[in-house]
């Protein structure tokens, strides 16, 4: 049986950390249908794309394609605000220029902090003139948070990650509430895109009420609570929750509607 496809690194930017890997499916049936796949570690350093290359390889298998984007991250020059928006945000813009790929059926889905970024991503449309990440060139159809960070505030007030989102906003509510008005899914809800946003009962590093609470706000997020997983096995792919996001993306970008 073949193996996957090599998945070339390409740039986006001039950083190093600038670059994403393009995996494709077996064959030559393109242009694919493509999912932007966005790694957590609460926008810190520490943590990297190859987090998400199991979930890639998983998809290509079923005739997905998947930008498993890098981006600067909290603790390198130029991460966190506005950097790390810039960056996610340049990366699915990239896509309009890969012929491979069809743009017009495009997912955003991500783990913890790129859970948020991928709700974020989701939500360019609804950003003021001049922010980082307004004017999208490419506009996902359907957002995946798998236990993301769907409140920037109530991550603060939480201290998620003992100060992650100060980290990454460089400031709190109180000292920039315009940078939480327009980083947050929560402040830019609803997001006028489907959400799916899956989340263990047992998450002891997200809280389920994050995805929970986010939903309340926006009657265009569903959430699935997946009884007994964690954190992290929402993105194992032998787990029924990457399962269940799986058929989703499928459904939802090589399905007819």
């Amino acid at each position: 049986m073949n193996g996957p496809r090599p998945a070339p690194c390409i740039p986006y930017g001039d950083h190093p950390d600038q670059v994403a890997n393009l995996h494709l499916p077996p064959g030559d049936d393109g242009p694919w249908p493509c999912v932007v796949l966005l790694h957590g570690g609460f926008w810190r350093v520490g943590w990297d794309r190859t987090l998400m290359t199991p979930l890639a390889i998983d998809l290509a298998g079923r005739g997905l394609a998947s930008w498993n984007v890098e981006y600067r991250r909290v603790g390198q020059e130029g991460g966190g605000w506005p950097g790390t928006f810039e960056d996610v945000a340049a990366a699915v813009d990239r896509l309009a220029e890969h012929d491979e790929v069809d743009t017009g059926r495009t997912a955003t889905c991500g783990h913890s902090a790129g859970g948020h970024l991928a709700l974020w991503l989701a939500a360019r449309d609804r950003l003021p003139e001049g922010a980082p990440g307004s004017r999208p060139r490419v506009r996902p159809v359907l957002a995946v948070a798998q236990a993301g960070v769907c409140d920037l505030e109530q991550g603060w007030s939480d201290a998620l990650g003992g100060g992650a989102v100060e980290g990454l906003l460089h400031a709190s509510p109180h000292e920039a509430p315009e940078r939480y008005a327009i980083s947050s899914p929560a402040a830019l809800a609803p997001l006028g895109v489907p959400q799916l946003l899956v989340h263990g009962t047992e998450d002891d590093i997200v809280p389920v009420s994050q995805s929970l609470l986010h939903a309340v706000r926006d009657p265009g997020a569903e959430v699935v609570e997946v009884h007994g997983a964690d954190h992290f096995d929402v993105i194992d792919p032998a787990h029924v929750a990457w399962q269940l996001v799986a058929d989703r993306l499928v459904s939802a970008l090589l399905e007819p509607p």
